[in-house]
């Protein structure tokens, strides 16, 4: 049977399209509902039966039983993580942080706290995700870890509000991360499950947009609700701020149980535990050496991009002088969000055509460009086409980046490789933040020359990620 209704030949699917749907399931699976009790039942699968049932999938998802709805179904819990991530990262964390910590600390702090957590993420993608590929429910490999995810999240993103020291915090924050991914591992299988092999581009381009709509979408709202909580005071906005998170996670989570249909599991001899753990993060260098090459590239143009993001209001402040560094930075922020959606879908669907890495590469090479423009042209004006050109680079990087990966996946092992794929994201995120002491030393020397050495470091992470990528031979 195939997963989805049939037909609906020669729809042409476009961003305004996208943007439609995605409000459409918005406002339709946003409000609570009541949730049945998960019932873990099944063993997992041996490797040889996971290839059986994903050439048994791929054989039942032909070009005309995947509709563009569909692309929608597959993507949208990535919204919603987007949105919890973004929002904690940038708004709700650094606040909460403040309150344990002083003024002259709070960067030190904070850069501990989304470091530990996504240490935490990088352990936790790959090995959720080999399990999920083992595993035999009757309503999919997938799912039952996107229901259990989300569930096991809401308690501690509660913790987030109860939390009263800064270790608890910690503590707190690390355990959301764990959940949260437990459900992001088997979530990034839908596309090489699912999608035919022709259409993974456009189903990736797809899923960053949503990812993208996600990371912007409750930044506003939930900064004016921060923005009238203070420490001791206003806690009510915390918790208002928190339950919006809570319940656009739990309505993307039923939105994607109902919608998405898996192939059923197959029984299999139960694998054991141990085995499949250590098996997580065990990649056949020889074997998938393009995957490599890949990861590596990947950490390198992620640092790239996370690096220009934690840093842009301290260099928008110091650099280039505007009298409102925040507005400055939120405008910035603004402009490379449009970037980003004016290429995410037709980067995906070109990618289809003339293949991956020439857009990768191309992604690559603009970063750099609009980084040089910021290092020469260090004004208010050139920061705004800077922003578009970084922009445009990331949103063609991610959706093409993305598809990439899923082609170079090993078969029957897809959420796990995916799973591993988060190395290069979340250590890319990492090591990114460790160059804050880096700027500081620098500029002790001799004013902003810090943030100088940052841009160019920047600039070398484009273009040895661009060189790398070249390396790999499935083009």
């Amino acid at each position: 049977m195939p997963r989805f209704a049939r037909n609906d030949k020669g729809m042409f699917f476009c961003s305004f399209r996208t943007a439609y749907l995605l409000w459409e399931y918005y406002i339709v699976y946003s409000t609570p509902l009541k949730m049945l009790s998960l019932c873990l039942c099944s063993a997992m699968l041996d490797h040889r039966s996971m290839k059986e049932v994903a050439s048994n999938t791929s054989s039942h998802t032909g070009a005309n039983g995947f509709h563009s709805i569909d692309y929608i179904k597959i993507s949208i819990f990535g919204f919603a993580l987007a949105a919890l991530s973004q929002s904690l990262h940038t708004i709700i964390l650094p606040l909460r942080v403040l309150d344990f910590v002083t003024e002259s600390e709070k960067a030190t702090y904070l850069g501990i706290l989304t470091f530990a957590g996504l240490i935490v993420a990088m352990v936790v993608q790959p090995i959720v995700g080999a399990i999920s590929d083992r595993s035999g429910f009757s309503w999919g490999h997938r799912r039952p870890y996107i229901l259990l995810g989300a569930i096991a999240a809401m308690p501690f993103l509660a913790g987030i509000g109860y939390g009263g020291s800064y270790a608890a915090i910690l503590i707190t924050w690390c355990l959301l991360q764990a959940s949260s991914n437990t459900a992001q591992a088997p979530y990034q299988g839908f596309i090489p499950d699912l999608v035919p092999g022709g259409k993974r581009g456009l189903a990736s381009g797809v899923k960053s947009l949503l990812e993208i709509v996600g990371g912007v979408a409750l930044i506003y709202p939930i900064a004016l609700f921060m923005d009238r909580y203070s420490t001791g005071e206003g806690s009510s906005w915390l918790w208002l701020a928190l339950g919006a998170l809570g319940i656009v996670l739990l309505g993307a989570m039923v939105a994607t149980l109902l919608t998405v249909k898996e192939r059923p599991g197959v029984g299999g001899s139960q694998v054991p535990l141990l085995p499949t753990l250590y098996k997580s993060f065990k990649i056949d260098a020889k074997a998938n050496r393009d995957f490599i090459w890949f990861l590596v590239s990947r950490l390198l143009i992620i640092m790239a991009f996370t690096t220009i993001q934690t840093f842009a209001l301290y260099f928008i402040k110091d650099v280039i002088g505007v009298a409102n560094p925040a507005a400055a930075t939120a405008k910035f922020l603004i402009v490379a969000v449009a970037g980003m959606l004016a290429v995410v879908y037709p980067a995906g669907r070109l990618s289809d055509k003339v293949g991956r890495l020439p857009i990768v590469v191309a992604s690559g090479l603009l970063g750099a460009l609009g980084i040089l423009l910021l290092f020469f042209f260090p004004s208010y004006g050139y920061l705004m086409l800077s922003s578009g050109l970084v922009g445009i680079s990331f949103g063609a990087f991610m959706s093409t980046n993305w598809a990439l990966a899923t082609d170079l996946v090993a078969k029957g092992e897809e959420a796990r490789y995916l799973g591993l794929t988060n190395l290069a994201t979340a250590g890319g995120a990492a090591l990114a933040r460790l160059i804050g002491p880096v700027i500081d030393f620098f500029n002790r020397y001799s004013p902003n020359l810090g943030y100088s050495v940052m841009l160019g470091a920047c600039f070398i992470y484009f273009l040895v990620g661009s060189s790398l990528i070249m390396k790999i031979r499935r083009r």
